[in-house]
């Protein structure tokens, strides 16, 4: 356990180094904490974080950088920090600006984040837990050919065309429509599979169409996310090689961002915050990330989250990333 005065210059080390990306010498350390202490008893304190590998140096007489463990101390004591008010009015007033259009507010959010983090941000489209039944209509196009127009919670719309044995009037397809709209309402598919309810021939037809669009729609793939701040992460100075460059640019462009964040079990809409090789994926043991899910647990789940190097401003990023994830949760909640 960390005495108070190597916490002070931990932190001191690690806010340091973040804010100017070069190593931190102990001088450096003597001259800016209020710790009223020599400089050999600075150098003391600095030997022994490196010792129990919070922090790292090349060499004895150089500056320190910290590791992925001091990072992470770091990290741990920003778990309550939050943004100002100046700045939630100012999130909160942007995307009440904007249409009520889900990818609109997406596409905001990425870019917001990418600006505050001054890395990459990636949003993702929520994907349902397993969708439900909202409404539906039938339109008659020619004799027996009818266009099934399924409603799901979430504002998703999906077609099918349906042919019948014989052809059947508009009227009564809006009869068997606002039949079947009231049994199955609020429904999965499981649930309308599974429904006792007494159905003619056409409408047990119907139900069997409806139960396929929903299983269709169930095992989608993921949609294609949002993102921004690809050009933040090359100005960073961890990206002056180009091999660094290569290997971000072919992380982003196979997907395999997506593929490591989104199988994540994320147990609050709170931040988490993976460092450096921490990450299970070791082609990002020099990043972090910062995640959390947004929307609602029982209907549609997304995430939001910032990748960058491990030096990453925590102390903005994580509270930027809550906040963000609960005002798209509150938007979704009038989608449902």
């Amino acid at each position: 356990m960390l005495s108070t005065r190597a916490e002070t210059i931990l932190n001191l080390i690690v806010s340091r180094y973040i804010d100017q990306a070069v190593p931190v010498p102990s001088q450096d350390i003597a001259q800016e904490s209020a710790l009223g202490v020599s400089p050999a008893t600075i150098r003391n304190e600095m030997a022994r974080l490196e010792h129990e590998g919070y922090i790292l140096r090349a060499h004895h007489s150089a500056g320190s950088v910290p590791s992925d463990k001091g990072y992470r101390f770091h990290v741990e004591s920003l778990k309550d920090i939050s943004l100002s008010e100046s700045e939630q009015r100012f999130f909160s007033h942007v995307f009440h600006q904007v249409e009520r259009d889900l990818e609109k507010w997406l596409s905001l959010a990425a870019t917001l984040l990418a600006q505050q983090a001054q890395n990459m941000a990636v949003v993702t489209t929520p994907r349902p837990t397993g969708c439900r039944f909202k409404h539906m209509e039938l339109l008659s196009l020619q004799d027996t050919l009818t266009l099934v127009v399924l409603v799901l919670h979430g504002a998703k719309v999906k077609e099918q065309l349906i042919t019948f044995d014989e052809a059947i009037l508009q009227s009564s397809l809006t009869v068997i429509a606002n039949k079947l709209s009231a049994a199955f309402s609020g429904l999965n598919r499981e649930q309308i599979a599974e429904k006792e309810s007494y159905l003619s021939p056409v409408e047990e037809q119907i139900r069997e169409i409806l139960s396929r669009m929903m299983q269709d729609e169930d095992e989608q793939e993921y949609e294609a996310p949002y993102l921004d701040g690809f050009h933040f992460m090359l100005s960073q100075p961890e990206f002056t090689r180009n091999d660094r460059i290569r290997s971000l640019m072919e992380l982003v462009e196979k997907r395999r961002l997506i593929k490591t964040i989104l199988p994540k079990e994320l147990e609050s809409q709170k931040a988490t915050v993976i460092i450096g090789m921490e990450n299970e994926d070791e082609a990002f043991h020099n990043y972090s990330i910062v995640i959390s899910k947004y929307g609602i647990s029982t209907e549609a789940v997304g995430t939001v989250c910032v990748l960058g190097p491990t030096r990453m401003p925590y102390g903005h990023t994580i509270p930027t990333v809550n906040y963000l994830s609960k005002i798209l949760s509150e938007l979704m909640s009038g989608l449902y």
